[in-house]
């Protein structure tokens, strides 16, 4: 039987909770089979069960975007729903996110958190009516996240937020747009093939980005640090 302290726990994680960071980790712990909470300027935020084609795939196909560019880049790291510890009162888990190993605004903890900001964050989000494009985006400018990506699944479309002289400019990214990334060379998109449930073509052009010589530089450079 579970004591009372734990059962106690579990009730009080909630949704608008308002909490410390330490409390927010203590209380995340005591929830093993709770699998996404976030922590977003003092508020809690519990994610509700997510769905097939709003939620699942589309973050599958991110991941895979991600994750032939990070096997082809040593020195670049993928993370996969990993809480972010920025400040006493921001601790988000993003969908997504890709850092670089040495020399980055990130390091792993002690007790094995990210801790700073990771150079590039995806978020998969219903709609313009989401948290991502609010409160989470006012943390992740103000602790300068390099790129911040939201996929609107709903309104089929892609928002990007590249920093540059100490803000964010938001490219609006059609169907038919392809896009590179800024910070990491040949991280290359193809948004219509994303946006289209094409999985094979968006893989095709990030290997096409890591043939490129602005990427074969960008691993040198990666290997002297």
């Amino acid at each position: 039987m579970e004591s009372s302290a734990t059962l106690l726990d579990r009730v009080l994680l909630e949704n608008g909770d308002r909490l410390s960071r330490q409390e927010f980790e203590r209380r995340y712990d005591a929830i093993p089979e709770l699998k996404k909470a976030e922590l977003i300027e003092g508020v809690v935020h519990v994610a509700a069960a997510l769905r097939y084609r709003s939620h699942g795939q589309p973050r599958a196909h991110i991941m895979a975007w991600l994750g032939l560019y990070a096997a082809l880049t040593p020195g670049v790291e993928l993370a996969d729903n990993t809480t972010v510890r920025f400040d006493e009162r921001n601790a988000p888990q993003p969908d997504a996110l890709l850092r670089l190993e040495k020399g980055g605004r990130s390091q792993v903890s002690q007790d094995d958190y990210i801790e700073g900001a990771p150079e590039l964050i995806v978020e998969i989000a219903a709609s313009t009516a989401s948290y991502d494009l609010y409160e989470k985006l006012d943390v992740y400018y103000r602790n300068q996240v390099q790129e911040y990506l939201v996929w609107r699944v709903m309104d089929n479309e892609l928002d990007w937020f590249r920093w540059r002289d100490g803000q964010y400019v938001k490219s609006g990214v059609s169907e038919e747009d392809c896009r590179q990334s800024q910070v990491f060379p040949g991280l290359w998109l193809d948004v219509a093939a994303l946006l289209g449930g094409d999985l094979g073509s968006v893989v095709a052009m990030v290997q096409e980005g890591c043939h490129s010589q602005p990427h074969q530089d960008f691993v040198a450079q990666l290997a002297t640090q």
